[in-house]
């Protein structure tokens, strides 16, 4: 996510039944148009944007703790501007997909946003950006929004129900990076 994830997304905040309940922690949509994916996601995170901020953008450590991908690194750029190359690999089900992506990572630290867009890799179409924002409690809000158009088909029904479950595997994986980190820090 994410970062650049596989399949990472942004999803508009759902109205809950209740007015007192809370929002829930992770929220994913996959909606799939014609042969693009679109990804929205909004994951509440129990640590500072800070933290938050540094987990997503941590891309040469990212497959330590995305058990989607094999490697990442970042191979050219620096400051706001990178190139980030990940491989990786997504299976639910029936559905296997490895991939390999190298994307252009523009970095806004002051707006707490993420831009991706695919320079080479194993998809048609790659576009994503990510924004963290501070809650009112102490913890992060991480929004996502990615439109995606994969060289493999994806089929309808049961391909977004699979792309969902591997996105929500993917920032739950991402928050408790994060969450790990948090934890270490204290004395």
């Amino acid at each position: 996510m994410a970062a650049a994830l596989l399949w990472p997304a942004g999803v508009p905040a759902r109205a809950s039944a209740l007015p007192s309940a809370a929002p829930p922690p992770l929220v994913v949509d996959v909606d799939k148009e014609g042969p693009r994916i679109i990804i929205d996601v909004q994951a509440r995170v129990a640590a500072d944007p800070q933290l938050t901020w540094q987990v997503l953008t941590d891309y040469d450590h990212m497959a330590d703790f995305l058990s989607l991908l094999q490697s990442s690194h970042v191979v050219a750029g620096s400051g706001p501007a990178l190139e980030v190359e990940q491989v990786g690999q997504a299976h639910r089900a029936f559905l296997h997909y490895t991939f390999h992506s190298r994307l252009a990572i523009g970095l806004d630290v002051d707006r707490h946003r993420i831009e991706g867009h695919l320079i080479d890799g194993d998809f048609k179409r790659f576009d994503f950006w990510t924004r963290v924002t501070a809650l009112d409690d102490g913890g992060s809000l991480i929004t996502h929004h990615g439109e995606y158009i994969p060289d493999a088909w994806v089929p309808p029904g049961i391909g977004p129900v699979l792309i969902r479950a591997e996105t929500r595997r993917q920032y739950e994986e991402l928050i408790a990076e994060v969450l790990r980190r948090r934890d270490a820090a204290r004395p």
